[in-house]
């Protein structure tokens, strides 16, 4: 009995050993897309400035990053079948590299287009390697280990995500007291000129990390993976065969607008936080926020040494700044984080649904609340929706997928191009913002938004 016991636990061991390095590959690749999202928050008012933007130009930063998502789905899964998902994910990270570069040309001419065409291939590369990476860690070893594996690298994103805003800030709103005296003696023109310039930094060295991370990953030998076609060998629900698509299912239509407000949502808070603290006016912080703000500024600093900066900590006695304010997004995506790792081992606790239908009600009231209200009151209750949205995505997603059958792959990838969200509604705040009352107005979008996850939560997600 002992000799059948040891060979099974040495294979299993081995097969662990095995999936290490990949999984450890797949996990840098979650924090990247974090990273690079998420330092859109920052970089929206900074081009705002840079190149003397309206909220509503300003808010195509998103539509020309997630319009990709929408674009490239579909020529992304074909382009996986011709190159595999190893070479796909080399290709997907040389196309982020790509548009990385692009950031050089667009800052020196400080020309807003040339902005957004650098947005929208990153965008693309970013695309490919969702597509490919997505699957690969839910198959990547044992199914019983699959929600883990998932967990990890949704905690990884979200890790990536928290980072990118406040060490963004620290190099485009941060710098030193003598480039601060420098910058503010200068004339228009040439201030915003040099202000522009303080983006390559960043990007250059994301373009270098980027090109040395698809080297890594074309020497990598990673496991070829057959069981992506299970699915598709799934029973078909009693009463549905006579159902050709996935959205002739109810509960699945309504789950793709879900995830299509949810990401919207997400990504709107997280954009126009900074402008939404610009309009309260707030000339006197808490002490509470005060000591965040110097308190992540001197653990920061050092990283923005690697970009040739050494920034002074941000001031906090003038009240509320972009620099602060990138604190604050940063704090938003940490909510995130924070919920991601504690609520997913808690929804196989508790009943998922009404975990939804609870932090559906408290975003909700939260941003009605930030609108009614004025003060730096306003932008935690903005920064409280992050926790809140932690546990959407792995709530919604699984609940509008129930019962498809062999169709859940379509349904799949009905939902992922749904992330088009996070493109449509920041687009559409700019345009209220601009046009149809100012920025708090445009806050009743989220709230519009939330409403209808509450919804789904209570009725949409029923199988009929």
């Amino acid at each position: 009995m002992a000799i059948p016991t040891t060979t099974s636990t040495s294979a299993t061991t081995a097969a662990a050993r095995s999936y290490a390095l990949p999984m450890a590959a797949m996990t840098s690749l979650f924090f990247l897309f974090g990273a690079v999202t998420n330092f859109n928050g920052v970089l929206m008012p900074y081009l705002k400035d840079v190149c003397q933007l309206t909220d509503f130009q300003s808010s195509t930063v998103s539509v020309a990053f997630f319009g990709a998502y929408f674009l490239m789905s579909l020529p992304a899964g074909v382009l996986l079948k011709r190159l595999g998902y190893q070479r796909g994910i080399v290709v997907g990270l040389l196309i982020m590299a790509v548009g990385a570069l692009v950031f050089i040309p667009a800052a020196n001419s400080r020309v807003f287009g040339v902005f957004l065409l650098g947005l929208a291939v990153l965008g693309a590369g970013i695309t490919l390697l969702q597509v490919a990476a997505n699957p690969y860690v839910s198959v990547l070893g044992p199914a019983s280990g699959a929600a883990s594996r998932v967990s990890l690298v949704g905690v990884a994103n979200n890790f990536g995500g928290t980072l990118s805003p406040l060490l963004g800030g620290m190099l485009l709103f941060g710098g030193s007291e003598v480039l601060k005296a420098r910058l503010a003696s200068m004339p228009v023109a040439q201030r915003l000129s040099e202000e522009a310039a303080l983006v390559k930094g960043p990007y250059i060295g994301l373009a270098i990390f980027l090109a040395v991370l698809a080297g890594i990953f074309a020497l990598l030998k990673l496991p070829e993976l057959e069981s992506f076609a299970d699915e598709e060998a799934a029973p078909v629900p009693a009463g549905q065969a006579a159902r050709s698509s996935a959205l002739h299912f109810p509960h699945l239509a309504l789950g793709v607008v879900a995830i299509f407000l949810y990401v919207g949502v997400e990504v709107g808070l997280g954009d126009y936080l900074i402008r939404f603290g610009e309009t309260q006016n707030i000339q006197q912080l808490s002490g509470f926020t005060q000591a965040l703000v110097q308190g992540l500024s001197v653990a920061t600093n050092w990283a923005a040494a690697l970009f040739g900066q050494t920034p002074a900590p941000i001031d906090t006695a003038s009240g509320f700044t972009k620099a602060v304010g990138a604190v604050l997004v940063s704090s938003y995506w940490f909510g995130s984080l924070v919920g991601r790792v504690v609520g997913i081992p808690l929804l196989s606790r508790v009943n998922a649904r009404y975990a939804l239908v609870l932090v559906c009600s408290v975003a909700l009231l939260s941003v009605a609340a930030a609108v009614l209200v004025r003060g730096e009151a306003a932008l935690w209750l903005v920064v409280l929706c992050g926790l809140c949205n932690s546990i959407m995505w792995p709530v919604i997603f699984p609940l509008a997928i129930q019962g498809l059958g062999p169709l859940t792959k379509q349904g799949s990838s009905y939902l992922i191009m749904a992330i088009v969200g996070g493109a449509i509604i920041p687009f559409l705040m700019g345009a209220v913002s601009t046009y149809a009352g100012g920025l708090r107005v445009a806050f009743m979008l989220p709230a519009l938004c939330y409403a209808y996850l509450l919804f789904y939560s209570l009725r949409g997600y029923r199988v009929r």
